[in-house]
């Protein structure tokens, strides 16, 4: 998932990457591996399913078979995303700089990038060593297998940012770029007894100062996090590097986290056997004759797609082509479409199997079920929000020659859509209901789709299959390298006290639970804005979750609030990411846009107030 805006370049599995690099050659080797991995990934989790299910006789090795490989898969696939430019980061302030400037800040970011991949090696080789004492209980096999991933991807990313510095930066900028880097490491270690004493301000200077730093000179976000917690945790406290590694590879190991690929996987598939368009063309079929009912189908569609995609670009990729040609006919502008493309995939991200939620459910300690349960209802609220929005502003839509569609072809058409129609609720059923995890649903659910597209909507060949392997663990890798690198940077932050005491900050706010509510809905929105969904949640959550608890609040309602205010900002110009992927998909002007987005995002913000509001629209189900 693979896209590059005017002001982030973001990881998405369908899209045409303007700023990634094509794969070495040289890395042919690995991303066979990586790609190997997935496969067997979901092989081994499928065998894992049959014989617990089916023959009632579970094999207690493919966890960790699973958990092996996963970690391998995530650090190979973060390589492969160095490789190919295809880590999250933001874009917006280097793009506003002289040219020549622009190419120093960039040698100055891979500089900064490989001293950080440099200072981890000998810490993640110690972690490795300390490793192999543990065996694993099912394999019978040192844990030093598992865990010596991460060093092996670090020297990899070291040696292919090296490569990238040597072959593109000039000398000049790197000879400076180098002794600013290194002369700012130096002055900090010089520095550290007088840092070591000034408490809550380090995380003012390492936390907030030199991750805001990185963020500014487009360093991956991945790399923001992990350079904040690295000098953080060396200049300033005793703690040794090992425990960061420990920590990132607590953050990237998660079993949850197993599903996050394979629904990645499964998005690439919707995209490559046409199941979302049949979806797409099913509702316009149904909808399109009545006023308003393109925009209907529009929302409808991101709202289905996203149940199987799990992928805000896929969604919008898949939707918009199949229906700006005939929503432009009846006389919406494209700024107008771009602003319900954009609110639309912002209020679908909450139906499952969101990527969001399945992270969210891992590093706060959330029932997966009851996010799923409560994310459709939530989502049908923000869908009511813009559905009433648009029927609104359709009211001097050219209705002349819309013709109702005939039930014949209606029929033709669910038959058609019918495979796909259902995946949505077969998921959610199962992890709603009990049935099963949702990485075992994942593992199923690509499986169906596989077999359908196979059957019904004319294959996929060997090798574009190959490539959406490969694509599939370069975004997971980067997925996952954030994740580590952001829970220690949450640990971090959590060993200092300050979590303790904005729990008490929090916990005296004037309006007791309606005021934290307020603070965490711009809180969340303001992230959004910056960072995208994964880095905020992972961040944040373990931060705000246990003062939401001792505020009464239920971790589902909590849960279904910062996910929602999180995608807000996501969507809200001048800074809001997913607003200039909306764009581009689009072609659309972000300046033309930027105007006609502000009613739709005001839409979801009243939603948002009835969620936050109303637990109950987030409880009842559970």
């Amino acid at each position: 998932m693979v896209d590059v805006v005017d002001t982030l370049t973001i990881p998405e599995n369908l899209s045409e990457n303007e700023g990634a690099r094509p794969g070495s050659p040289i890395m042919r080797p690995v991303e066979f591996v990586a790609a190997a991995l997935v496969a067997f990934i979901i092989c081994v989790l499928l065998l894992g399913v049959t014989s617990r299910y089916v023959f009632s006789l579970p094999f207690v090795w493919v966890d960790e078979a699973a958990s092996i490989s996963f970690i391998w898969l995530a650090m190979l696939g973060s390589a492969i995303a160095i490789d190919r430019n295809e880590h999250l980061r933001l874009t917006l302030f280097v793009a506003m700089m002289p040219e020549r400037l622009r190419g120093f800040v960039e040698t100055l970011a891979l500089v900064a990038v490989a001293a950080f991949l440099a200072s981890m090696i000998d810490p993640a080789i110690e972690y490795a060593v300390e490793e192999s004492y543990v065996t694993s209980a099912a394999l019978n096999i040192p844990n030093s297998w598992r865990v010596s991933a991460i060093a092996v991807g670090i020297v990899l990313m070291g040696l292919l940012t090296l490569r990238y510095l040597f072959k593109t930066a000039r000398l000049s900028d790197l000879a400076l770029a180098g002794l600013l880097v290194g002369g700012a490491g130096l002055a900090f270690w010089l520095l550290g007894p007088t840092l070591k004493g000034l408490g809550y301000y380090n995380i003012l200077i390492f936390l907030i100062g030199v991750v805001a730093l990185c963020l500014v000179a487009g360093v991956p976000i991945a790399f923001c996090f992990g350079l904040g917690t690295l000098c953080f945790l060396a200049f300033s406290t005793s703690v040794p590097v090992i425990v960061m590694v420990g920590r990132m590879d607590e953050g990237m190991s998660s079993l949850i986290l197993l599903s996050v690929p394979i629904f990645v996987l499964l998005g690439c598939i919707l995209d490559a056997t046409g199941m979302g368009k049949a979806i797409v063309d099913f509702l316009a079929s149904m909808l399109g004759h009545v006023r308003a009912g393109m925009s209907y189908v529009l929302l409808g569609s991101l709202f289905l797609v996203s149940g199987i995609s799990g992928s805000k670009v896929s969604d919008m990729a898949t939707v918009a082509p199949a229906l700006f040609p005939e929503m432009k006919r009846r006389g919406y502008k494209p700024k107008d479409l771009i602003a319900l493309l954009s609110t639309g995939a912002a209020m679908a991200d909450t139906v499952p199997p969101s990527i969001v939620l399945i992270v969210l459910g891992s590093v706060a300690g959330v029932s997966i079920a009851g996010l799923f349960n409560a994310g459709f209802v939530i989502a049908g609220v923000l869908l009511l929000a813009l559905a009433g929005l648009a029927r609104w502003k359709a009211m001097a839509e050219d209705m002349k020659d819309v013709r109702r569609t005939p039930l014949r072809v209606i029929g033709k058409a669910a038959l058609i859509a019918g495979p796909a129609l259902v995946l949505p609720f077969i998921i959610r059923a199962a992890v709603g209901g009990g049935v099963a995890t949702a990485t075992e649903v994942s593992t199923i659910a690509v499986l169906y789709a596989l077999i359908i597209g196979i059957v019904l909507y004319g294959g996929i060949g060997l090798g574009r299959f190959y490539r959406m392997l490969v694509e599939t663990a370069a975004l997971s890798g980067a997925i996952l390298m954030i994740l580590g690198t952001a829970l220690a940077m949450a640990w971090a932050l959590t060993q200092t006290g300050f979590a303790r005491d904005l729990a008490s900050f929090m916990a005296h706010l004037p309006g007791g639970w309606l005021s934290f509510m307020a603070v965490t809905i711009v809180v969340f929105m303001i992230l959004g804005c910056v960072l995208e969904g994964l880095p905020a949640i992972v961040l944040l959550a373990p931060l705000m979750f246990p003062i939401a608890k001792n505020l009464g609040i239920n971790d589902i309602h909590y849960s279904m609030v910062v996910v929602t205010a999180m995608n807000i900002g996501l969507m809200t110009p001048p800074i809001g990411i997913g607003f200039y992927i909306a764009c581009k998909i689009g072609n659309v002007s972000p300046d033309d846009a930027m105007g006609a987005i502000w009613p739709y995002l005001v839409a979801l913000l009243v939603g948002l107030a009835v969620i936050a509001l109303v637990p109950g629209l987030s409880t009842w189900v559970l």
